[in-house]
């Protein structure tokens, strides 16, 4: 044996394996064999220095000993781990565990796992980048400080078992924050006017009396119908036929972000599924051309391209499309990005030739999706903008302008192969000053509302707009919130849970910076000026350190306990010590007020709910119709369920309906009371 090659994944030994001679062998470290340890702070401060401990862990122990055997009768030993601070910390750790100097070992990299790319990667070898492994360090100890420090400080004066972070509890803020912004909202009526010109036309009010009408201009009902009685007897004219040209611009490729935004909103990933499903395709699956890596690093925030893919996507919109497709100038992409790294790549597919027609018969479907996303998004970057015909036409009468607006799509572009599914609105041919019939004229109420709670999605975005956290932050993150019950995820929402509230409201007071984005985006900022040799780790540590420790030790003494402990009457049946009701991780539970000395406790039995009868039949079965009650609220169902499926979202009357006989609900409707048929919706005044 000649060389060895140590990666961090299975998936990915196996991967590279296959493009190299018997001169090789691959070995994988699965993952970090190196960290802190679990048990314990594992960081020795002292005179202003940090000294972390870093430790092999148990269960890496084992491979520890292989790669070292496996080194020993090596010529050359490569480190090969994935080209971002992770992979360099992972690469120095490495080099570290089997007792070689970091910066004596050759480093490669790549952004696919090619032929092409592990040869050109071996043919140019570097070292380990001390700066980048620096800045992954300082994040490390950074996260550590935190977990470690404010975590037991929550846990003494709220709750056991809660924690905090540098990023989490950032984020967490933020989705807060929002749910308070809905429960503090307070909806504003407003009207709008809309006519019905030609039996068929659909227009919206513009003008009345010389003024600009908005959203928001009609603010009450009389208003509203003072225009309406004004307006219904007038004549109106053609006053104006507008057409017009507007482009869509083609997508950039996707990045990390944007890559979870899409799978989420599209495909209805998490984004720990995306990620999990991305990191399979990048390390290696099996192709029509053997086994390797179909798409790019998946951890990524460039949008840069390579000048070989560029080349090879615009031949193949050529070919497939033709070149009205093709866009006649190369399109290159920049990232908005806060510290993107532009020597990375953003994600695209490593071989167009594995098309997703080609690759139905390789991947599984869930891979497949994600591919076929990736692989399409790719290809419209260099395909011509679409290009949309836009129609509007002004209605006129004497005190007022109606405006309507029609779109088709004229040509689809880059939508050929990425999808355009909205439906064209065609306005009919009318002349310029010819009179229009007003076919019908409504006042319709309508209310503001409140701000939507966050998605997956939107999280990931806000996050990467105010610069927090990276590209290989946003998933976990997610995560850990949904793992520590700080938020619950319900329809793609993001809801927030009361103990999250009263967290971030400990957090706020007393230590404002851990959950101040602009402070969490400049210690991003902060670290990347680490990456690229601009400021001491060590300083950068101690400069955080320093005020925060002492706030820490503020809070052990000032902080008041927010603990809930309610006196139940009861007498421990072991200590005989009175028994209080506290609240836990989980809820509440009753346990011993002589805690810790007595480990007695109890769950809090669930009273169950009584059924409350209506006093009506069920039409299908005969049984009694009962008020039931689910997230979504209140609703009415059979109390013969599950044999009789029957339900009603509003409450049965006795009323039968007079064009199909069944059963009549009552309901509100545009703020009245009203009638309307469980079965075929017809709808009456009550």
């Amino acid at each position: 044996m000649k060389n060895l090659i140590i990666v961090e994944s299975p998936a990915k030994a196996r991967t590279i394996k296959n493009f190299l001679g018997k001169d090789y062998t691959v070995i994988a470290s699965k993952g970090h064999i190196r960290d802190l340890p679990k048990s314990s702070f594992g960081i020795k401060i002292e005179e202003n220095t940090f000294k972390p401990e870093y430790r092999v862990s148990k269960e890496h122990s084992k491979t520890v000993k292989e790669i070292k055997d496996l080194a020993k009768k090596s010529d050359i030993i490569y480190i090969a781990t994935d080209e971002d601070r992770e992979g360099e910390a992972i690469g120095y750790h490495i080099a570290k565990a089997i007792g070689k100097k970091p910066d004596s070992l050759p480093r490669i990299v790549f952004h696919e796992i090619t032929k092409n790319a592990i040869q050109k990667a071996l043919d140019n070898p570097r070292t380990i980048d001390i700066n980048n492994f620096n800045a992954q360090q300082a994040r490390r100890l950074l996260d550590r400080i935190v977990g470690y420090k404010l975590s037991p400080l929550l846990a003494s004066k709220i709750q056991k078992g809660l924690s905090a972070g540098r990023v989490q509890s950032s984020a967490l803020k933020i989705i807060v924050d929002r749910e308070r912004e809905i429960k503090a909202f307070i909806p504003q009526e407003y009207w709008s006017i809309e006519a019905l010109f030609n039996k068929q036309i659909e227009a919206n009010i513009v003008e009345f009396e010389k003024e600009k009408i908005s959203k928001m201009t009609i603010t009450n009902g009389d208003r509203a119908r003072y225009i309406q009685n004004l307006l219904k007897d007038e004549e109106f004219l053609v006053e104006k036929i507008e057409t017009k040209e507007r482009k869509t611009s083609t997508p950039p490729p996707f990045m990390t972000s944007s890559l979870q935004q899409a799978s989420s909103n599209i495909l209805g990933y998490s984004p720990k599924k995306t990620m999990m499903i991305a990191q399979t395709l990048y390390e290696g699956v099996m192709t029509h051309k053997g086994n390797m890596g179909v798409i790019t690093y998946m951890r990524t925030d460039s949008l840069n391209i390579a000048k070989e893919a560029i080349s090879a996507n615009r031949k193949i919109i050529e070919e497939t499309y033709g070149k009205e497709y093709l866009s006649p100038k190369i399109k290159n992409y920049t990232t908005k990005s806060k510290g993107a790294q532009e020597a990375h790549e953003a994600i695209r597919p490593t071989n167009l030739d594995f098309t997703p027609k080609i690759a139905k018969d390789y991947l599984k479907n869930d891979e497949l999706r994600l591919y076929t996303l990736i692989y399409n998004r790719f290809l419209a970057t260099q395909m011509k903008d679409a290009v949309f015909q836009i129609q509007n036409i002004i209605f006129a009468s004497k005190s007022s302008k109606f405006k309507a607006s029609g779109r088709i799509l004229k040509f689809d572009g880059f939508y050929k192969v990425t999808g355009y599914k909205e439906k064209d609105k065609l306005l009919p041919t009318l002349e310029v000053d010819k009179s229009i019939e007003l076919s019908k004229l409504d006042a319709i109420e309508h209310f503001t509302e409140p701000p939507s709670r966050y998605s997956e999605a939107s999280l990931i975005k806000k996050l990467e707009s105010l610069g927090i956290g990276r590209p290989s932050t946003y998933a976990p993150t997610i995560s850990i919130l949904a793992a520590r019950k700080y938020i619950q995820i319900e329809k793609k929402q993001l809801i927030p849970d009361e103990m999250a509230f009263k967290v971030i409201e400990l957090l706020e007071k007393h230590f404002s910076n851990i959950v101040d984005s602009s402070f969490t985006a400049n210690m991003e900022e902060t670290l990347d000026k680490v990456a690229i040799g601009e400021k001491d780790w060590q300083q950068v540590l101690w400069t955080f350190y320093e005020p925060f420790i002492k706030e820490i030790e503020k809070g052990k003494k000032e902080i008041k306990s927010q603990k809930v402990i309610i006196p139940t009457g009861e007498m421990c049946p072991e200590c005989g010590s009175e028994l209080v009701r506290r609240q836990g991780r989980f809820g509440e539970f009753i346990s011993c007020s002589a805690f810790p000395k007595c480990k007695y406790t109890k769950n809090i039995a669930k009273k169950k709910k009584e059924l409350v009868k209506i006093g009506i039949k069920c039409p299908e079965c005969g049984g009694d119709i009962i008020e039931r009650s689910s997230r979504r609220g209140k609703f009415y169902g059979c109390s013969n369920y599950p044999k009789c499926k029957f339900v009603s979202t509003y409450l049965p009357t006795e009323e039968k309906c007079e064009k199909c006989g069944g059963m009549m609900a009552k309901r509100t409707y545009r703020k009245k009371e009203i009638l309307e048929c469980i079965k075929c919706k017809n709808r009456v005044d009550c």
